[in-house]
């Protein structure tokens, strides 16, 4: 018996030995910065004044809503809510239609498959910047194509330098490297609906209209309620391609509120970026509270 509960006693050390760094890191790594940072939003904290660290209670979050000759916050909202309605609207459209593409397999579908996947293997950073080269005005593809090629514009346009395009040229971006994320999640739902149910519906006189209505969006209507979710969520906390292609500018007119929370930072205003997002995940706890209770998800799932 002594024998065997040592044994025990041993068993339980080694599990807790195995389990103690997938506690520790998330704990240093994670939740310390989450409570620090959050902690910070209250501060008058930057970094080239830490003598004067002060606890200023809503101070932070009153500024942001102050226009600034270089930024506005409301601008900001404003812009971030653009980049991801617009993002999400045709990434889940286009997304959608090609995985009713993809649906069935035919020939030459593997390579299909592989362009519409590849922009999702590579980092937001390096699309930012191909994305860029692409919209250069002088010697871009886009003002070649337009200009010299098809004649559609008389001068080349300066997509990333004029404040009234400059983040609609970002959303075009991102809707072509957030496509593949839909195409994905919808062609492995859509494979597991069963044949059965379109036999019965031909069988009955159903056309491909009905039977997308009836039978394709309820099947797999768990899942797009979810990559919708998901999607919305990393959008919004997506500024790797805004920052790489416009860094906010000009003026701020392609800001949206993660990139400005990486400007803060780089000004060492560690205070005001905490502020900003504390907002970010007041924001989006609320949305998916809000989202969850009106689509119903838990019931559907």
């Amino acid at each position: 018996m002594k024998s065997k509960s040592k044994l025990a006693k041993k068993r339980r050390r080694f599990v807790i030995l195995m389990l103690l760094p997938s506690i520790i890191f998330p704990l240093i790594f994670t939740y310390y910065p989450m409570v620090r940072g959050s902690m910070m939003a209250f501060q008058n904290y930057n970094l080239m004044n830490l003598k004067n660290v002060q606890w200023i209670g809503l101070d932070n979050f009153k500024n942001l809503l102050k226009p600034s000759i270089a930024n506005s916050f409301p601008l900001t909202v404003m812009n971030t809510v653009k980049w991801v309605v617009i993002s999400l609207f045709f990434q889940f459209t286009i997304g959608f239609a090609m995985a009713l593409l993809l649906k069935k397999k035919f020939k030459g579908s593997n390579i299909y498959q592989g362009l519409i996947f590849f922009p999702w293997a590579v980092s937001g950073f390096i699309i930012g910047i191909m994305w860029r080269w692409m919209y250069n005005g002088t010697s871009g593809v886009f003002n070649d194509i337009l200009v010299n090629k098809l004649h559609i514009l008389s001068q080349p346009v300066g997509w990333l330098a004029d404040k009234h395009i400059a983040l609609y040229a970002c959303i075009i971006a991102n809707i072509w490297y957030g496509i593949p994320y839909f195409t994905i999640m919808i062609t492995a739902a859509l494979r597991g609906v069963s044949e059965d149910l379109y036999g019965a519906a031909s069988v009955d006189g159903a056309n491909a209209l009905q039977k997308f209505i009836h039978i394709t969006v309820p099947s797999i209507k768990s899942v797009l309620l979810l990559t919708v979710l998901l999607r919305v969520i990393w959008i919004f906390n997506f500024p790797d391609l805004i920052y790489s292609l416009t860094q906010g500018g000009p003026a701020g007119s392609s800001n949206i509120i993660t990139s400005y929370m990486m400007q803060l930072v780089q000004s060492l205003d560690y205070g005001m970026a905490s502020a900003v997002g504390v907002l970010c995940i007041l924001f989006l706890v609320v949305f998916a509270g809000i989202y969850l209770a009106v689509t119903k998800y838990t019931e559907e799932n």
